[in-house]
């Protein structure tokens, strides 16, 4: 065999060994019998031929071909080839998922409440899951907002931080929690040293108390009762007497001639003592040498 054939045939072994390593590392599975269905988008978020196709987590499958939609403008056509076991559920969706490195794959959602199947060939239903990166593109614009604001708040802390007030303000709670720490050392010590004279002296207290609720459980109650009831009842015959005209007590509350008279009788005794007192000889006589008889 001429050297020319030799190196066409190893050139050509070599070709047809790169195009099924290619494949091999593309993950295309060359003598596995495949179905395709196809799976629409408004957004393939960075999709890319032979990126991985999984279903619960589990690769099913491989992207074979993107294709623009022509006649349904905004959106996007993806080939996928998978298992020819595979089988999904109608309802089923096409999600793009998108990770932390910004690799996109497709997730199958399954609609295994479904009793009915695509056909090879039918067109899915897809959506777009961004994730994280999703959520960071969401939230940018607001950070965007607030690094403004952030920076008017770290300059006026810096500024509240470089204000001497704020060293007193520090100093003074300092102080502050020193006296606090004070005050917990004497109200420990008054916990420790008068709390029990004092917890002694109510003991003391709550003793006499009953003591003098013993005494009181102790009192004839009725007894004393029925005497102050008997001293009510004197005290009542008392104001009747007095009340009434049948005794000398009565007659002297309650008849006013008695009164006159009385009164009558005290000013004429008291205009007597008052004469007495001026002419006593009209009244008194005395003589050193006895009396003289009268002839």
């Amino acid at each position: 065999m001429k050297k020319e054939v030799k190196i066409g045939i190893i050139g050509i072994l070599a070709l047809v060994m790169l195009f099924f390593g290619i494949n091999y590392l593309k993950g295309v599975r060359m003598f596995h019998a495949s179905t395709y269905y196809y799976v629409e988008y408004t957004d393939i978020n960075g999709l890319a031929n032979s990126s991985p196709v999984f279903a619960s987590g589990y690769k099913v499958g491989l992207v074979r071909d993107i294709q623009y939609n022509h006649a349904n403008p905004g959106h996007v056509v993806v080939e996928v080839e998978m298992d020819q076991d595979m089988r999904v559920p109608k309802g089923s969706r096409g999600e793009l998922v998108t990770d932390m490195l910004g690799t996109v794959k497709m997730n199958l959602i399954l609609n295994l409440q479904s009793k009915e199947y695509y056909q090879p060939g039918d067109t899915i239903s897809g959506i777009v899951n961004n994730g994280l990166m999703g959520v960071a593109e969401t939230v940018m614009p607001k950070v965007q907002q607030l690094i403004p604001k952030m920076d008017s708040i770290l300059h006026s802390l810096n500024q509240l931080l470089a204000n001497p007030a704020l060293k007193a303000t520090v100093e003074n709670a300092e102080k502050l929690t020193a006296n606090l720490n004070v005050t917990t050392h004497q109200l420990n010590k008054l916990m420790q040293n008068d709390l029990p004279q004092l917890t002694g002296r109510m003991v003391t207290i709550a003793d006499n108390f009953t003591f003098i609720s013993d005494n009181l459980k102790e009192i004839d109650y009725a007894n004393t009762f029925q005497k102050i009831d008997s001293t009510l009842q004197n005290v009542q015959l008392l104001t009747n007497k007095l009340n009434s005209k049948d005794n000398t007590i009565g007659l002297l509350f309650n008849d006013a001639s008695l009164y006159q008279n009385l009164n009558t009788t005290t000013a004429n005794a008291a205009s007597l003592l008052e004469d007495l007192q001026k002419s006593p000889k009209r009244y008194v006589h005395f003589s050193l040498f006895g009396k003289k008889d009268d002839r």
